[in-house]
């Protein structure tokens, strides 16, 4: 009998602290009617956000029971009528929202340990945007008005700084936060703010196996992997492509002593603009071993205005284009999302330099060519 009570006794504990599978969110909101709606959104697996869920609004407050997650996610909540949404991290903890309509971004948000580290996030890229723009606003005046070449020198190193301080901030956030779903989200952020590919690969490889099976690890993972082939120290991707007579022109066959892969197009007015550069310095070197070739991003059915801008600023070299505009595949083989663009090869084809201009281009080939 002792035995029965007991085991009743183990059975009520167990009950009593056995923890509710899931996890909700909750809001308070101020000036929104009775019955508007709260959705609730979360990224799929492509990546895409994709309504979960929603309920209506009673007496300025909003509640919702949410399944358990596997794994947390970047979620969002939006409100009928209202422009903006609130992002969060789902986890399975409370969630707690405090709404300020007039202005959605800075509304409060409390959880657990992800979306703590994600508020801090948050709020730290809000202080540096914010100190960014007030030294690039100096700057635009200084240039405008007095242009102290002092000052302006200062100013460059102050806003330098602040981007060196903030991606030591991610780093730092990378390696002590290995098993939460915010170091994805800041790795990504590096990533797309040119951090070296390998430098955040280092960081990715850091993370739990469980973490590197969420969808958005395994982008990152997919867009690292891609950068480091186009970075310093790599070799340059093979490709071939038509030139305008239609021949087929591979990278292998007009490589130089140094070689330049310049992507540009008609349409690109700083790409014409940086063209009589690219010629003074292809004039004055290529007899000594400096080729380039030239990948245009010229739209379908515009290929008479491509050879036209050949002609017009006199690129004497290789040029070659599938006339697919931004999703021609050289393109995409260097992640080339913005022109002009170029990359600077040895003599062994491998990537030395990445966008330089006029007189570093000219700096650079030279001390190429000479060692």
């Amino acid at each position: 009998m002792k035995q029965v009570f007991i085991a009743l006794i183990a059975l009520l504990i167990i009950g009593c602290n056995k923890e509710k599978e899931g996890y909700s969110i909750s809001g308070d909101l101020k000036n929104v009617e009775d019955g508007k709606m709260i959705y609730v959104s979360e990224l799929d697996a492509n990546n895409q956000p994709t309504r979960i869920d929603s309920v209506a609004v009673k007496e300025g407050k909003f509640s919702l029971d949410m399944p358990e997650v596997s794994s947390s996610n970047l979620s969002f909540i939006t409100i009928e009528g209202i422009q903006g949404n609130i992002l969060f991290i789902s986890e399975n903890e409370p969630i707690n929202f405090t709404v300020y309509t007039d202005s959605i971004q800075s509304s409060e948000v409390t959880g657990g340990k992800e979306n703590k580290l994600f508020r801090n996030y948050l709020n730290h890229l809000k202080e540096v945007n914010t100190k960014v723009s007030t030294v690039r606003n100096d700057l635009r005046n200084m240039m405008m008005g007095s242009r102290d070449s002092l000052s302006i020198v200062k100013l460059q190193q102050e806003e330098e700084a602040l981007r060196d301080g903030d991606m030591a901030f991610k780093k730092k956030i990378a390696k002590e936060n290995k098993d939460n779903f915010v170091t994805v989200l800041v790795l990504t952020d590096m990533l797309n703010l040119q951090a070296p590919a390998r430098e955040v690969n280092v960081l990715y490889e850091n993370l739990s196996a469980e973490l590197k099976q969420t969808s958005l690890a395994k982008t990152l993972k997919e867009n690292i992997d891609s950068k480091i082939t186009t970075e310093i120290g790599s070799k340059a991707p093979e490709f071939k492509a038509p030139n305008p007579e239609g021949k087929i022109i591979a990278l292998n066959e007009v490589l130089g002593k140094v070689t330049l892969i310049d992507f540009w197009a008609a349409w690109c007015k700083p790409c014409r603009m940086e063209n009589p550069n690219v010629v003074n310095v292809y004039n004055k070197y290529h007899d000594k071993g400096f080729n380039i070739i030239g990948v245009s991003l010229d739209r379908e059915g515009q290929k008479d205005k491509w050879v036209e801008a050949i002609k017009e600023d006199n690129l004497t070299w290789n040029q070659v284009s599938n006339l697919q505009f931004w999703n021609d595949p050289v393109a995409k083989l260097y992640n080339v999302r913005a022109i002009p663009a170029a990359f600077l090869l040895d003599k062994d084809g491998v990537i030395v330099a990445t966008n330089l201009r006029g007189e570093a281009l000219e700096a650079k080939v030279k001390e190429l060519l000479e060692e």
